[in-house]
């Protein structure tokens, strides 16, 4: 994996940290993935070890769970 993948599921927290984040790496590297639209990425992000978004899983593997919007159970249903 060479970009960055940035989970999140629609929420204000997470737009907003999207927004952020996309601003700080830059567009080209990074992938957005939106749990609530894409119900079939849950199970990859809890195999990274996402718990909670919005998050961001680096190129290196580690998972940086940013400002708690929703759990990986919530946004489940």
């Amino acid at each position: 994996m060479n970009k960055s993948i940035f989970y999140h599921a629609g929420c204000p927290v997470c737009i907003t940290a999207e927004h952020d984040i996309v601003n700080l790496i830059g567009s080209d590297n990074i992938e957005i993935i939106h749990l609530g639209n894409d119900p079939s990425k849950i199970k990859s992000a809890e195999l990274a070890g996402v718990q909670s978004v919005p998050a961001l899983l680096t190129p290196n593997g580690n998972v940086l769970h940013i400002n708690f919007g929703a759990s990986i159970a919530d946004v489940k249903g």
